[in-house]
């Protein structure tokens, strides 16, 4: 698989592939693996329609970009076609790092049997997608290992009686997970897995105060807000958290900082790193630090986000908000469980970029609102909105796409030398 580092394949401007990745996370929250949803481009005022064709061109995009940034070294769920199947576009990616999805469309017949049969033989695992009750996919269900239902389109009650009927042969994984009320059902029900980005909307938080245990990041959060850094007040608070002073010496060590001499002390890092690059670490230290008891989903969204945005910067009048902090902030009430307002309340922020973050969990008219809105329809993989929004912030698709997957690889490099 081509890594990163590599020349990437030339791309049709006029035909961007653009690829979206949704979690699905386990019982206990964790991130198992990720459905990526594919789109080749944009044509004619309107988003060209998924179909076999585009196939070829969204794996052979997966492999350029790497899995490893697409699905931050997790398994990619990839929907296929009967034809698909039968021409074994699967193996164009390793069995270890893909569950292949047999699409609703897709009958049970005799070539597709012998297809499935093929692919278990060669380690690839297959999941019947959106799956109901008296599937014609039935004859599918021995070389199933999973079985995704949807919980928007099924019945409580006949979601409940397949799990019954399925689950000791199959493990069960539900779909379109939208609130926390539908992932408590679907785990009452003995679901195993579960696709959506319920977990993204924070609980019970109107009496919920910043964690004590999170205070000292949100101070330094705080100091580098401020109109002038004191360099004494942000090694003190370093210190006080073994886990930043390791951070933060790791990090200057590293070979990819390039320090010309061995870093031995907090002062010595902070003289080193310079007042901009104090800011941006603290910045993602602390929230790699503060999510570390959430889904991983989110603190990667939160650095692909802050990435995003402060990439387009340059393109899209901004005035004084900062974009690199409105996109990592986005998801930090969720990270921390605190209400946005409470949050930003806590930090001596500007006004626009605070107004911004209230507003872009309101939805309320902001300069930065279009922005803000391209962000989360990106990250879902809604194109018809990324195209509209796009068009009115005058970026093109292809710049979208590719600002977005560059995001992608430095939020993946950050996240996983932490």
């Amino acid at each position: 698989m081509q890594t990163v580092g590599q020349q990437p394949a030339r791309v049709d401007k006029q035909k961007c592939p653009c690829i979206a990745r949704q979690p699905i996370l386990t019982r206990d929250e964790a991130v198992f693996a990720y459905k990526l949803l594919f789109q080749e481009g944009f044509e004619g005022g309107r988003m060209t329609p998924e179909a076999e064709g585009i196939t070829c061109a969204t794996i052979d995009t997966a492999v350029t970009l790497g899995l490893d940034v697409l699905c931050d070294d997790r398994p990619a769920l990839i929907g296929f076609t009967r034809q698909m199947l039968l021409e074994e576009y699967a193996r164009l990616l390793p069995a270890d790092r893909v569950i292949v999805e047999i699409l609703k469309s897709v009958p049970g017949d005799t070539d597709v049997l012998e297809a499935c049969c093929r692919l278990r033989k060669s380690g690839y695992p297959v999941v019947l997608g959106n799956f109901e009750p008296n599937d014609p996919r039935e004859p599918l269900v021995p070389f199933a290992d999973y079985l995704k239902v949807d919980q928007q389109n099924v019945a409580p009650e006949a979601s409940t009686r397949l799990v019954q009927q399925y689950s000791k042969h199959c493990k069960m994984l539900a779909g379109k997970v939208e609130k926390r009320e539908d992932f408590w059902r679907a785990k009452a029900q003995g679901f195993h897995y579960f696709q959506g980005y319920f977990f993204r909307e924070p609980q019970r938080m109107r009496a919920r105060q910043i964690p004590a245990s999170q205070a000292t990041y949100m101070q330094l959060l705080q100091a580098i807000a401020k109109p002038e850094l004191e360099f004494s007040e942000i090694e003190k608070l370093i210190k006080r958290e073994a886990s930043l002073c390791y951070r933060l010496l790791r990090y200057l060590n590293s070979p990819a900082f390039g320090a010309a001499s061995q870093v031995e002390s907090i002062h010595h890092a902070l003289a080193l790193l310079g007042e901009r690059e104090i800011i941006r670490w603290i910045r993602m230290a602390a929230t790699l630090v503060m999510g570390k008891e959430r889904p991983s989903d989110l603190v990667l969204s939160s650095l692909v986000r802050a990435r995003f945005c402060e990439l387009l910067a340059p393109k899209v009048p901004h005035g004084k908000v900062d974009l690199f902090l409105m996109g990592m902030f986005s998801l930090m009430d969720a990270i921390l469980e605190v209400p946005i307002g409470i949050l930003i309340d806590g930090l001596a922020l500007d006004p626009e970029t605070k107004a911004e973050l209230v507003a872009g969990k309101t939805g309320g008219p902001t300069p930065m609102a279009p922005l803000y809105k391209l962000m989360v329809a990106r990250e879902a993989g809604d194109w018809e909105s990324v195209a509209s929004l796009g068009k009115q912030l005058n970026l093109s698709l292809y710049n979208v796409a590719e600002t977005y997957n560059e995001a992608m690889r430095w939020a993946h490099h950050v996240n996983s030398s932490a």
